[in-house]
């Protein structure tokens, strides 16, 4: 593995408790891959692109990828040729994405480009990697939820979409509660450090191999 991209789609930008632990998870890589590159894109500032007029009468005309109007889109699907890994820290916004990170999907997602047509379904066309999705929310998400997860299905079946599978999901769960908040994080701290490829002991054999 040579290049991991980090992506951090909350408003809170490098303060917030989901993007410390993605830090925490790219740094796993990067001991058990010396060398690793880091590429990191913080969705939350805008300013890669957007699904205007151009664009959609570029998707719609079916312009090539040297087209002006998909300037953004390639090189945000470049970062994902580029790179060996992905990290994904996102909050639950209203059971789903936050809209910096549907956006970044509505850029990647382009028929011909990120994903083909077989036998009238979508194909992908890039490179499958491993993928974590630190994902915080400040209500319940998981057993005994009282509110729907539109988020966790939806990025599965989007990055499958673009041919990337099996993503690992590291909930955050119940961080409104400030008196729970820390046994919450310390919990996934845990729990990352567990985990095969992002976690400390997949980095621990890698060293000792």
């Amino acid at each position: 593995m040579k290049s991991v991209l980090l992506l951090n789609a909350s408003p809170l930008g490098a303060d917030a408790r989901g993007h410390a632990l993605a830090l925490r998870a790219v740094d796993n890589l990067r001991a058990a891959h010396p060398g690793l590159r880091l590429l990191a894109r913080d969705l939350s500032r805008g300013g890669f692109g957007a699904v205007d007029a151009a664009y959609a009468h570029a998707i719609i005309g079916g312009a090539g990828p040297e087209a002006p109007a998909f300037r953004r889109s390639e090189a945000l699907i470049a970062e994902l040729e580029q790179t060996d890994a992905l990290v994904i820290s996102t909050p639950m916004h209203n059971y789903t994405v936050p809209a910096a990170l549907k956006l970044w999907i509505d850029l990647v997602l382009r028929a011909g480009r990120s994903f083909g047509f077989r036998d009238g379904r979508k194909v992908g066309l890039l490179a499958d990697r491993p993928v974590l999705v630190v994902l915080a929310s400040g209500g319940l998400i998981g057993s005994g939820a009282r509110q729907p997860d539109h988020l966790t299905g939806y990025l599965t079946d989007v990055l499958a979409t673009i041919g990337i599978g099996a993503p690992q999901f590291l909930c955050l769960e119940g961080l409104a509660r400030a008196e729970t908040a820390q046994g919450v994080l310390a919990g996934a701290r845990a729990r990352l450090d567990a985990l095969p490829v992002f976690g400390r002991a997949a980095a621990q054999r890698a060293i000792a191999s």
